[in-house]
């Protein structure tokens, strides 16, 4: 370390890592609430298959027209109010499912609710990419990504056995008040402990320096000054990201991710009970292995990336070669068809999803490529892309199944789609690098260019 280079000091920023990765925690185990409750709510409201498969669609296409709309909101509210928000209103919402069955029409009112909840969840991750690019040095980044990224797998292995015990001991109204009330303590949490970096009276100036010069946009948040440029209106700034091809390539390499973790949501247990004969507490007990697989691979490929990072000084190899090795071990899915092992069987799923966390380090390259004055709106078109995914992949799965009575149809699509994640990043993502807007002038209606920070001008 030179006489000049700031101090490795502070840990603020990993107690704000630790709040995010709860409030994605939280906002996936909420979603899973109906997947846990849905035969006590089935049996006891009269909701048909048919019905019960409209009440799961409805979060996924209000999330995916949420996302845009929550970019936008993240960049001009700050990522504190725009969690602060979501976090509360998205909890009452789930408070509120407790109550459906005292009311004359309970489907509909549930449906409405459920497409509440996927509006309100819509800022989280938009706005959790803009905090990591606040808080982390680009060294460090990877990590972090990673570990939020993680809580999505912790959340199922976590909240699945609570909300199964709730509804064991209490019936299925209480899933939905208990998860509902321990949102609304969180929001509580959030609005007194979270500050821009800039803001926050617990860091260290040490801290700061440190961060500040190794990458991390710590203004970011802070309120603008007098001098600061006017925002580029939301449809010039769309146009420039949807025109990058850097960001394209991320974009449909996430859609493509996406597929392979809506088959474990979706499809996973069905395979297992009607391709592999599990019994359904086996398929239950088994379907969770690959979510445990999934939080190591998580956490694992966030110390390999920076590692990778502080030996090549390379940020494109640093998250490229990560991304390579774990979605390559993901397309082992395929070998699934290979096979009448049911051990065997396990083992490859469990392979694959660790493969899938190992490679998702999705959030981590939008805090490293987003403009910075459009973070969360970057951050909303990139889990838009990941929601079409979710969207259509349980659709055309089963008209695989349909079409084929086979569930090796729907394997090779999946895996297909994670090898098509490998080659975007590759062939059309190209240097991982910032991408800078070009400023509000008529100019503005051509794609801008990618540059790095050093090419950013003064001013942040």
């Amino acid at each position: 370390m030179t006489p000049s280079e700031p101090v490795r000091a502070g840990y603020q920023r990993f107690i704000v890592l630790a709040l995010i990765t709860i409030v994605l925690a939280l906002s996936t185990g909420d979603r899973a609430t109906l997947s846990v409750a849905g035969p006590g709510i089935a049996r006891d409201l009269g909701i048909t298959p048919v019905n019960m498969g409209w009440l799961f669609s409805a979060f996924s296409w209000s999330y995916f027209l949420s996302q845009v709309p929550s970019g936008w909101l993240v960049d001009r509210t700050g990522a504190k109010a725009a969690i602060l928000v979501s976090l509360a209103g998205w909890s009452a919402t789930v408070f509120l499912v407790s109550g459906v069955g005292w009311i004359a029409f309970p489907v509909v009112a549930l449906f409405i609710l459920r497409l509440i909840l996927g509006l309100l969840e819509g800022p989280v991750a938009p706005a959790s990419a803009r905090i990591i690019a606040a808080w982390f040095p680009s060294d460090e980044r990877g990590v972090a990504g990673a570990i939020f990224n993680s809580a999505q797998y912790l959340a199922l292995a976590v909240f699945t056995p609570l909300m199964g015990a709730l509804y064991h001991y209490f019936g299925w109204e209480s899933i939905f008040s208990v998860m509902g009330g321990l949102g609304l303590v969180l929001a509580l949490v959030w609005g007194l402990t979270y500050f821009a970096p800039s803001q926050h009276p617990r860091v260290s100036q040490a801290e700061l320096d440190y961060i500040k010069s190794r990458g991390a946009l710590t203004d970011v948040g802070a309120k603008p000054t007098a001098d600061a440029p006017p925002p580029l209106a939301t449809r010039q700034a769309i146009k420039q990201i949807l025109t990058n091809r850097m960001l394209v390539g991320i974009f449909l390499a996430q859609y493509c991710i996406a597929s392979l973790s809506t088959f474990f949501i979706s499809w996973f247990p069905s395979y297992l009970v009607e391709a592999r004969h599990f019994s359904m507490l086996q398929a239950g007990f088994v379907a969770s292995l690959p979510a445990i697989f999934g939080c190591i691979g998580g956490v694992t490929t966030g110390f390999f990336s920076d590692w990778l990072l502080r030996r090549t000084g390379s940020l494109s190899l640093a998250r490229k070669i990560p991304i390579t090795l774990g979605l390559g071990l993901s397309a082992s899915i395929i070998l699934c068809n290979y096979t009448e092992v049911n051990f065997i069987v396990v083992a490859i799923m469990c392979a694959a999803f660790f493969g899938k966390g190992f490679g998702a380090l999705g959030w981590t390259v939008v805090a490293d490529t987003a403009p910075k004055e459009a973070i969360g709106l970057t951050g909303g078109l990139f889990n838009a892309a990941g929601s079409v995914g979710g969207i259509i992949t349980p659709v055309a799965i089963g008209y695989i199944i349909q079409g084929t009575g086979s569930f090796h149809g729907a394997l090779l699509y999946v895996g297909f789609h994670v090898i098509c994640a490998v080659v975007s990043y590759w062939l059309l993502v190209g240097p991982i690098e910032r991408f800078t807007l070009l400023p509000a002038t008529p100019a503005t209606t051509v794609a801008g260019r990618n540059v790095t920070l050093a090419d950013v001008g003064s001013k942040t």
